[in-house]
């Protein structure tokens, strides 16, 4: 796909998004759009958005839990990037500028040091500063957020909007990564429960498979990155005066209130 086709397709979802407006989804204009191509939208989207002043603070997962994979009705993990207009730092969380937001349960990482190519979990576990629990907000520019394919939601990059991370990053040194209770809860009622294994097995799976993906397209993982790990269950859907609070055993909690 030749790059005038790449930025066209950015920026219908750029459009999409700064208007808040539902889109149909790319392959219904373009059946080829490959998962190569659709990378590339997401870069030049994220390349507008850097135009307007945002700065890259992060990459996250996509599809890492079995659960997230069959909502969504796909199979095999993806990223997005992060910047800082993203991020959530006060508590709370404005709905305007959403189409059909949804909220899910994750860990996040901060990542000290470079990583680049095929990587080890335990190259992962020393790359990383602190662990913490985070949340992220989902949008689609999508009609109906579903009936797409991969390289729809790579493109639209991996449905992010928002997410939030916990004030405070525990170091991972005696934490069992793999066995940590999630309890998600709207409005004080336990909504969706998981263990952290559900992401990709173990979470810093999530960052060897990030490294992986990267590598793919010649990327690296840069130091000071923070990694949402991706969702340890099913997304719930955010209406404005919601509560939603995530608890994660041996790692605190981290909230929002949607207005």
């Amino acid at each position: 796909m030749d790059s005038m086709e790449i930025e066209r397709l950015a920026q219908r979802l750029q459009s999409a998004r700064l208007e808040a407006r539902e889109v149909d989804r790319l392959t219904a204009d373009v059946p080829a759009l490959s998962l190569d191509d659709a990378y590339a939208v997401q870069e030049a989207g994220i390349r507008l958005r850097q135009g307007d002043g945002e700065r890259l603070v992060g990459l996250k997962m996509g599809l890492t839990s079995e659960a997230k994979r069959k909502q969504m009705s796909l199979d095999s993990p993806v990223y997005g990037v992060l910047t800082d207009r993203m991020q959530l730092t006060d508590g709370t969380l404005s709905l305007k500028g959403s189409i059909h937001p949804k909220i899910e349960p994750e860990v996040a990482f901060k990542i000290d040091r470079e990583l680049r190519g095929n990587i080890t979990l335990e190259q992962a576990a020393e790359a990383c500063s602190g662990v913490a629990p985070a949340m992220e907000i989902l949008d689609s520019r999508y009609r109906g957020f579903k009936y797409f394919s991969l390289p729809d939601v790579v493109a639209d990059n991996s449905s992010s909007f928002l997410f939030v991370v916990a004030g405070t990053w525990r170091p991972l040194a005696g934490l069992a990564l793999d066995r940590l209770q999630m309890t998600m809860s709207v409005n004080g009622e336990p909504k969706q429960t998981a263990e952290s294994s559900a992401i990709s097995g173990h979470p810093l799976v999530s960052i060897v498979q990030l490294c992986e993906l990267l590598a793919r397209r010649d990327r690296t993982l840069p130091a000071g990155s923070i990694v949402m790990a991706g969702a340890a269950t099913v997304a719930e859907v955010l209406h404005a005066g919601d509560r939603i609070e995530l608890v994660v055993d041996g790692l605190g909690s981290v909230s929002v209130t949607a207005r």
